[in-house]
């Protein structure tokens, strides 16, 4: 198993959608009950090329055990990051889960 890998703990935030009084919507970012063991890699060179060319921008990768409630849209937060999902796979072994995800840094960081 990847457990022994996962060394840290990340909350999880995810997108709800309410209506706004006017016909619109307002979106907040709920954090989901519960929090997720993860580990936190910087992408390779190929990695990283092959997101420009699709028009995103992947910084990390974080990978998750299977059962790890993480969708796309979602926030990974812990020690002063936040992660924007970009997307989630898994292997055809589903030994792990692995999240794709963009490094959100705040003004003036």
């Amino acid at each position: 198993m990847i457990g022994h890998w996962l060394n840290r703990t990340l909350q999880v935030w995810r997108p709800h959608t309410a209506p706004d009084g006017a016909g619109g919507q307002d979106v907040t970012l709920v954090r989901q009950a519960d929090d997720v063991r993860a580990k936190v890699d910087q992408p390779g060179a190929a990695e990283r090329t092959l997101a420009m060319q699709a028009g995103s921008e992947h910084t990390h990768t974080v990978y998750l055990l299977p059962s790890a409630d993480v969708a796309r849209g979602d926030e990974l937060r812990g020690r002063g990051q936040v992660l924007k999902v970009l997307s989630v796979a898994e292997p055809s072994s589903t030994r792990y889960r692995r999240a794709d995800c963009t490094l959100i840094q705040p003004e003036g960081s």
